[in-house]
């Protein structure tokens, strides 16, 4: 009787290729069990660093150094860990994000600046963690400490890094998933600051509920980046996206509480009433035309009329 021998379940001895699917059986599976390694290992990294070490003010102080930082040491982890420049999405020809990626960035932007345009829908931006922000300070967290310090970093390591090491030992559909799981528990400890600063957090139950849907929203927006990713293998493409959205909603919310702020009449009089001098500059302040060195002193004290500096006398009713 003849006995039918099973075919191989594994790469072949020749040194096949291995499945994408998961790690296989025999002598050949030290290198999934190495990619199986690494991706666990990372995923718990990034879940702890910014739970654990954000919690400390240095973190914020140096936020934007101690992340680009993060971003090389991440990408010269995953070229230990076997992984190539194309499995991370920045390989020849893909440093630029493409017109799905440009797209989506350009409608997010847009979508934000529509909600604070419409004073129906300016109540969904109100955040109180732009209350002290000035125009600089706006500019540099638009620019500089969004792209670089959050986009870059978190889409290097999530998109970049984790989903391309979980994509070794599982299905995209699986890497996608737990990829964005992870990406939703990084924000935990963001999530919670926010709903303390905007008052959010007066019970358990509340605060308990918010953090689980903002976690949750995050999870979901981390899939459509994940996807965003797989769709177009570029990483830069979910990092445009993701600064698009971030710096929008910033600039959004601070447009929005501008446009929303109460007018005082009685200000607004008083500035009105102000006696302007022949140069067209209010008392204390610098006429058109007069240097930058020149200190608040001279400002005070001239060169307009002596009677244009005079305080005015009060009303007659003031005085009775």
């Amino acid at each position: 009787m003849t006995r039918h021998t099973p075919g191989p379940a594994g790469p072949s001895a020749s040194g096949g290729p291995l499945s994408r699917a998961g790690p296989s059986g025999g002598s050949g599976g030290s290198l999934p069990r190495a990619s199986i390694g690494f991706a666990v290992t990372a995923g718990a990294a990034l879940t702890a660093y910014n739970n654990v070490f954000g919690l400390h003010p240095w973190h914020s102080r140096w936020y934007v150094r101690l992340n680009a930082g993060a971003t090389g040491a991440a990408l010269a982890a995953a070229t230990l860990g076997g992984l190539t420049a194309a499995d991370l999405g920045v390989g020849r020809g893909r440093w630029l994000p493409g017109r799905l990626g440009s797209g989506l960035a350009t409608g997010a932007a847009a979508g934000w600046l529509l909600i604070a345009a419409v004073p129906a829908t300016r109540p969904l931006l109100d955040d109180n963690r732009v209350a002290g922000l000035d125009r600089r300070a706006v500019t540099y967290q638009a620019l500089i400490r969004i792209p670089v310090g959050t986009a870059l970093w978190e889409e290097t390591a999530f998109r970049g890094v984790l989903q391309a090491a979980l994509r070794r030992v599982m299905p995209g559909t699986a890497a996608i998933l737990v990829t964005s799981g992870l990406f939703g528990a990084w924000h935990i400890r963001p999530t919670v600051q926010a709903l303390r600063v905007n008052g959010l957090v007066e019970d358990r139950r509340r605060a308990l509920a918010g953090t689980l849907a903002g976690v949750a929203g995050t999870a979901a927006g981390g899939v459509l980046l994940s996807w965003l990713r797989e769709r177009t293998g570029r990483l830069a493409a979910p990092v445009l996206l993701h600064a698009a959205v971030n710096s929008g909603a910033l600039i959004a919310a601070v447009l929005a509480r501008a446009a929303s702020r109460p007018r005082n009449p009685t200000v607004l009089a008083r500035a009105a009433s102000r006696p302007r001098n022949p140069h067209g500059a209010s008392p204390g302040e610098r006429p058109p035309g007069t240097p930058r060195w020149l200190k608040a002193p001279f400002l005070r004290h001239g060169p307009w009329p002596r009677r244009l500096r005079q305080r005015r006398p009060p009303p007659a009713a003031e005085r009775a």
